[in-house]
């Protein structure tokens, strides 16, 4: 499980989360900067945990989509790396 929680996209993502909760502490107004920036930190906490998700299931031997970054030859990479674990 902690090789999951620790990839560089999570963190970023939780990174920038916590950089986005700072900001609302001030008493600023909420504009359609701030608004962008949240719909932009969504899009990437939703990316991040599908690369973590993708390449779980390329682990265990599941079929991936074909735009995943487990996909192709990292697929069978990671498959293979599995079969030799369980041998």
């Amino acid at each position: 499980m902690r090789a999951y929680l620790l990839r560089s996209g999570l963190l970023t993502a939780i990174t920038g989360g916590i950089t986005l909760l700072r900001g609302l502490r001030n008493d600023e107004p909420f504009t359609w900067r701030t608004a962008l920036a949240w719909l932009s930190w969504g899009i990437t906490l939703a990316l991040a945990i599908g690369a973590v998700v993708d390449t779980r299931r390329a682990k265990r031997g599941h079929l991936v989509a074909g735009d995943s970054p487990a996909s192709g030859k990292q697929q069978q990479k990671l498959l293979t790396q599995r079969l030799k674990k369980s041998a």
